[in-house]
């Protein structure tokens, strides 16, 4: 066993001895006893052996925060309110803990403008809708996309939007405004039939999985420009995943991404440290179900895995899990500016009003979440391309999910090899990654 570093990574694949170079995300191939000669030296003779592979230099990520960021990405809290009642919804049931109200039009145009605002001609700008549930504001959402489509068209702007829905009110109709619109379509969905029944029934008790499946079916035979997923929230109830996946992946859904439940307003349903493992094993497995369509040239929509792939192939280095508090902020159902969605209603990431824009708040968050000031993050290997985990699940949970992390990110990476070998073409060119 080699013992842990901050700047280095070793692994192995049946294709040889590789090193994640921690400082800019990059792979190499190395001789089969690099590391075993890497654990042998001292402090300074790691940092030789580092520089004489290139890897000298200015560091890719300092201690800096960013600073006067614009906001490019906005949540809108269209309905603070929710006709299921999952077990361990992040929202308290959809209304955040408060009154139930739905959001104004002179909040969702503000929300608009601010974006609009701050965006340079030429660039995107994106908006979600989210809730609670957000369809049941559904006159809001149609009225708020075609000002946000008006403005973006007269201030050179890209505008993007998405909405996540529990898919209980979906209408045929709602197909050919998400369509027409091009929208990022995510559906609630924790299994296939009772299992998500258990998980998320109605306010009366009763299951709600066949409802939706009837009510996606036109979303899925019309997408073209609109892209339907499936989010899935793991929780010590519905493990059985490559199950799962394949059953959505069969129904014809663009995405299918897992993510496992850390931290819930009523603590149900977390995941407790034993489960992480067995998550673990049930996401190599999906993880290896997808190797094995992308080398016969197959496309498998599991979307943790496929984001995982891309972004080790660009060298995704950051010094923040997320744009929470720095490009994108979810906006309340009053307009107040919180550092995302899950932080609605929560002092613990207020920041300021949509009117005005994020406060001095903003300036301390980014301070406080860098990823070099987070322990034990600004010594793991698995830093940049975690970022220091979610914020939200951080704050109010903790971090008991880090060897699940780092063992996910260890399998990915022997992935990326495995996959950049034999099939170089799906990363769009033949050298992915170097040899020392």
């Amino acid at each position: 066993m080699i013992p842990a570093t901050a700047e280095v990574h070793f692994f192995e694949t049946d294709y040889g001895h590789h090193m994640l170079a921690v400082d800019g995300s990059r792979v190499f191939d190395v001789p089969i006893d690099a590391a075993a000669r890497f654990a042998g030296l001292d402090e300074s003779g790691q940092r030789a052996y580092l520089d004489s592979m290139g890897l000298d230099g200015e560091p890719f990520i300092d201690d800096t925060p960013p600073t006067n960021m614009p906001v490019r990405s906005l949540s809108l809290a269209v309905a603070q309110k929710c006709n299921l009642a999952c077990t361990y919804c992040y929202a308290s049931g959809g209304d955040f803990g408060g009154p139930a109200r739905n959001m104004g039009w002179e909040v969702a145009r503000a929300s608009v403008d601010r974006l609009v605002a701050e965006a340079e001609p030429g660039t995107r700008i994106n908006l979600a809708y989210l809730g609670g549930e957000p369809l049941i504001n559904r006159a809001l959402v149609h009225r708020v996309t075609e000002y946000a489509t008006a403005q973006a068209q007269s201030n050179d702007l890209r505008v993007g939007f998405s909405i996540t829905t529990n898919g209980t009110l979906l209408r045929p109709e709602d197909a050919e405004f998400f369509e027409e619109n091009g929208f990022a379509v995510t559906i609630s969905l924790d299994g296939i039939g009772q299992v998500h029944d258990r998980l998320r029934p109605n306010r009366g008790g009763r299951g709600s999985y066949d409802m939706i499946l009837r009510r996606i079916e036109p979303l899925l035979a019309l997408q073209q420009n609109m892209q339907v997923g499936a989010r899935v929230t793991v929780t010590p109830h519905n493990m059985n995943l490559p199950e799962t996946l394949e059953e959505f992946v069969r129904m014809g859904l663009h995405s299918v991404g897992f993510s496992p439940m850390l931290a819930s307003p009523n603590g149900r349903n977390e995941l407790e440290r034993d489960d992480f493992g067995e998550m673990l094993n049930q996401m190599i497995l999906c993880g290896q179900a997808f190797e094995t369509a992308v080398k016969i040239g197959r496309r498998y929509p599991f979307s943790n895995m496929s984001a995982a792939m891309q972004e080790i192939h660009r060298g995704t280095h950051r010094p923040y899990a997320c744009g929470a508090g720095a490009g994108y902020f979810g906006v309340s159902a009053d307009g107040g500016l919180f550092a995302c969605h899950r932080f609605v209603e929560d002092d613990a990431g207020a920041m300021g009003n949509v009117f005005d824009g994020p406060d001095l708040r903003r300036n301390q968050w980014l301070e406080d979440r860098h990823v070099h000031g987070q322990s034990p993050c600004n010594i793991c290997w698995a830093r940049y391309l975690c970022g220091g985990g979610c914020h939200h699940e951080v704050i109010h949970r903790g971090r008991p999910a880090c060897d699940y992390i780092r063992g996910w990110l260890h399998y990915c990476l022997q992935a990326y090899v495995r996959l950049s070998e034999a099939r170089p073409g799906y990363f769009g060119q033949t050298a992915t990654h170097a040899t020392a």
